[in-house]
């Protein structure tokens, strides 16, 4: 009993995981669609129990460019089993590539019309009967007198022909699953056989078969059998789907990303933030409007005399007017002797207040700075004299 369920999940997981390789798509997204797909005529069937699939442009990202895989009969892996083509379809910001698979049913795959009985929806090319593969004549290429399980059903294509090779996107086709093609998808899958890989990887390392080189129209666009690129049976195409000039920029697979407008750091560049009060009395500070030569006017009170007040108050003057005198202590060494200190009327200057109400004593206007300076130096020994007793 343990032994059969080991076996009953085993055979789960292999056929989930087979479905799944089966219907992945392909991990690459191309900003650019693939080609038209070529005209070709469809080769000989080689014998019994060959299924046609249908070729396809597949992109190869070393090089950045489309490549045809030809189309070819292949032998199919499993009684009853059919093919679903390969397509690109359109994922949102580029063309993404969904891979072909074996199962019992023919999926979705893109409503492409890859024509020779696959017209954009299931398979009118032939079907299984009692082990053996039946093929419609009216849509193969077969030998009736190798091959006696034919029959011939006239299949009316009800889809617009066209040769466009993807879904969706830009000028792609609007086709979307049916239910039984999405019920097909949930099916028991098969990828594609080794042989198939095989002949794929043969055209990737052709370089006729890139579509920069062949534009459209591929030297060998079908073989009779996978990875049979020198047969005499090959078919050439006859003639592309459409003129096919590739892209300048054929690596650009996303558009170029939006660099954000670059804005001032408010945090650094703004010093009148209430955040950083220290900053704030730039705007009203003097001392960049003065000269370098009078840099005493910034000192802190508790430098200033205790005898002279009136100078260590600079609130009591406007902000763009400095205070009268200024540049007297510069003259602090021609100070009066200790027993002239008693009379602070000599070896003081009155109040700023005093001197606007004395119309007498109002400040001159010199014409420099320097000028004033050399009058306060002359008038100063004059002030210092004492009236006569």
């Amino acid at each position: 009993m343990h032994t059969r369920f080991i076996r009953t999940l085993l055979f789960a997981l292999v056929m989930m995981s087979m479905t799944a390789a089966s219907f992945a798509q392909i991990g690459i997204s191309i900003s650019f669609a693939p080609p038209e797909l070529p005209v070709y005529e469809q080769p000989l069937c080689p014998g019994d129990g060959y299924l046609w699939t249908p070729g396809y442009w597949a992109y190869a990202d070393d090089f950045g460019d489309y490549y045809w895989v030809p189309g070819t009969w292949v032998m199919a892996p499993e009684v009853g089993f059919l093919w679903t083509p390969a397509y690109w379809g359109w994922g949102g910001n580029g063309y993404v590539f969904y891979d072909g698979y074996w199962g019992p049913h023919v999926g979705f795959y893109g409503g492409v019309s890859y024509g020779y009985g696959y017209y954009g929806d299931g398979y009118q090319g032939g079907r299984w009967d009692n082990g053996h593969f039946f093929y419609n004549r009216s849509v193969n290429n077969v030998n009736v007198t190798v091959i006696h399980n034919v029959y011939n059903t006239t299949v009316i294509n009800s889809t617009t022909v066209n040769r466009v090779s993807y879904n969706g996107g830009n000028g792609g086709i609007s086709t979307r699953p049916r239910p039984e093609e999405a019920a097909a998808a949930r099916e028991k899958h098969i990828p594609a056989v080794a042989v198939q890989t095989q002949h794929a990887q043969a055209a990737r390392t052709n370089p006729e078969q890139r579509a920069s080189v062949n534009h459209g129209k591929p030297a060998v666009a079908a073989t009779p059998k996978p990875g049979a690129f020198s047969d005499r049976a090959v078919v050439p195409a006859k003639a592309a789907g459409a003129p096919y000039n590739p892209p300048v920029n054929r690596a650009a697979a996303q558009p170029a990303a939006i660099t954000p407008a670059v804005h001032p750091v408010n945090n650094a560049a703004r010093p009148d933030r209430p955040s950083q009060p220290n900053s704030q009395p730039e705007a009203n500070r003097p001392a960049p409007t003065q000269p370098s030569n009078r840099a005493e006017a910034n000192r802190p009170p508790a430098t200033q005399p205790s005898n002279r007040p009136e100078t260590s108050r600079p609130a009591a003057q406007p902000n763009n007017q400095p205070a009268p005198n200024r540049n007297e202590p510069a003259q602090r060494p021609q100070a009066p002797p200790p027993s002239d200190r008693s009379q602070p009327q000599h070896t003081s200057p009155p109040p700023p207040e005093a001197r606007r109400a004395a119309p007498e004593q109002q400040r001159p206007q010199p014409a420099s700075r320097a000028t004033e300076e050399k009058k306060h130096a002359e008038a100063q020994p004059k002030r210092d004299e004492k009236p006569p007793q």
